[in-house]
This record gives structure tokens, sequence and C-alpha cells, in this order.
């Protein structure tokens, strides 16, 4: 069950104003089978499926912690916004200056070395900045 559907059930559950509220009550007011609200809830009851005289009212708690959880568990995670600097773009002439301070290792290209996402921006940024003069000569 998603969180979507826990927090229309829960809101049905407690528009309805009844000490006792069967599935039935639910599905008419929600406009879905009462055996399909009843294989979604009884990830909370599993007897629900069984008692047909069930109070759905009992269920409240279970739903609201289930949302809390779920609410808890994915916030929205921050991600990194690294910018590039002109004092990171001014240590480098050209993009082979580039290439020669960072890819290589006394004259010889290294293999193994693996590029850093910071690096590829500064590259990128770099191509940019040497292609722009031949775009505007078009």
């Amino acid at each position: 069950m998603n969180k979507s559907k826990a927090r229309k059930y829960l809101k049905t559950i407690e528009s309805i104003r009844r000490k006792y509220i069967s599935l039935e009550m639910i599905a008419n007011k929600i406009g879905i089978y009462s055996d399909i609200i009843a294989d979604e809830l009884s990830y909370f009851d599993p007897l629900i499926k069984l008692d047909l005289d069930y109070n759905v009212k009992d269920l409240i708690p279970a739903l609201t912690e289930y949302i809390n959880q779920v609410n808890e568990a994915k916030e929205p995670t921050k991600k990194e916004h690294s910018s590039i600097k002109k004092k990171q773009l001014e240590q480098y002439d050209s993009v082979s200056d580039f290439i020669y301070k960072k890819l290589t290792i006394s004259g010889f290209f290294d293999r193994n070395l693996t590029i850093k996402p910071q690096d590829l921006k500064v590259l990128r940024r770099l191509i940019n900045e040497e292609l722009r003069p031949k775009k505007k000569n078009k």
C-alpha cells in the first residue's frame, strides 16, 4: 500500500461520524469494492478479510503510524550544488593544459585515473570557452 491510498482511507474513515464503520460503508463512500479495500487494509490487520463485522475505525492508529513512518523515511535529500569558481578555471589555460595537469603522469597518459564529477564540470566549461569564439565566427 502506498501513502496516498493510506491517506485516502484514513480521511474516509475519519469523515464518517459513527462508532462502527464497516467495509461496505467505506466502499460506498469511496466507490471501490469492499474486497479490494479489505485486501489493501489487510496489511495493517489480516483479520479484516475474515471478519465481516470488523470495525475499520480500529485501524486509525495503525494508518496514522504508517503515514508518519513513510513521511520520515522519504525526507527530501538536498543535492550538493557544486559550482565552478573562476579560480578553478584560471588554473588551466586551455583544455590541453587541463589534460596535461590532471590526466598525465610525467608526460604519459594515465589510463587508470578516474575523473571526478567536479573535474568533468571544469573540463566542460573549458571546452565551452574554447568553442565560443569559433561559434561566433560562423
